[in-house]
């Protein structure tokens, strides 16, 4: 495969200016197959403010007329290489580099953004804190990091729709299968969700969110702003 496109720095969604941004820790978000970075930073009002949050737009195209950035190709249901998961993976991981450096970092993906979020962290266990994925899965094959993983079992929350059907079901079980042998799980199904994000959701993810904030010592102050939630599509 050829080299993968880099992120594209002038197209992320900062929640808070750099002046602002001081040591606090950074979670980044990673949206769906044919959304882009204003989709998912609508969750930033149901998130912890003690995170600076970063919305990154994939570097990829998907093929016309779907609108919007991919991470990897998808060809039919079946159609999901893990190397090119990888290659999300290492590009993301090239810009964590050059725009966060040594702050801690999480991630949260939703859907192709999950399953990128999983890969970064089987890519370069040191270089992420955890990881949240929604409606997302963990790619086949396997990594040098695995071993680490399984080892350090670092926090995730994997949450999915019962009623999601963009996924196939043979990822789940494997998702299902992988991630308690390589991370320390928790999450939920959700009844009556399909490939979207639900209100029940976002309050599981902010209790998760305000446990990592716990255990990296920093004080989770002040209240989100009151707004719906704006579920990624892909």
């Amino acid at each position: 495969m050829s080299a993968h496109p880099s992120l594209d720095p002038s197209v992320v969604r900062w929640s808070a200016p750099a002046h602002e941004r001081g040591d606090r820790p950074v979670l980044l978000l990673l949206h769906g197959y044919g959304s882009d970075e204003h989709d998912l930073f609508g969750l930033v009002p149901y998130l912890p403010p003690a995170f600076v949050v970063a919305s990154v737009r994939a570097p990829l195209a998907p093929p016309w007329p779907m609108p919007g950035a991919s991470w990897y190709p998808i060809e039919g249901l079946d159609g999901r290489d893990p190397d090119a998961v990888t290659h999300a993976a290492r590009a993301l991981l090239a810009w964590i580099r050059d725009a966060v450096g040594e702050t801690p970092v999480g991630l949260l993906g939703f859907s192709q953004g999950g399953a990128v979020a999983l890969q970064t962290l089987r890519a370069a266990p040191d270089a992420v804190s955890f990881a949240v994925v929604l409606a997302g899965y963990a790619a086949g094959g396997e990594l040098p990091g695995d071993a680490v993983l399984a080892e350090r079992r670092p926090p995730v929350f994997w949450g999915r729709g019962a009623a999601d059907d963009v996924i196939p079901p043979a990822l789940i079980d494997a998702t299902a299968q992988w991630l308690p042998v390589h991370s320390e799980l928790s999450g939920r199904v959700y009844p009556g969700l399909r490939h979207s994000i639900s209100q029940d959701e976002l309050d599981d993810v902010r209790a998760f969110l305000e446990a990592r904030l716990s255990e990296i010592d920093v004080s989770a102050t002040g209240e989100g702003r009151d707004a719906r939630p704006h579920p990624d599509n892909g």
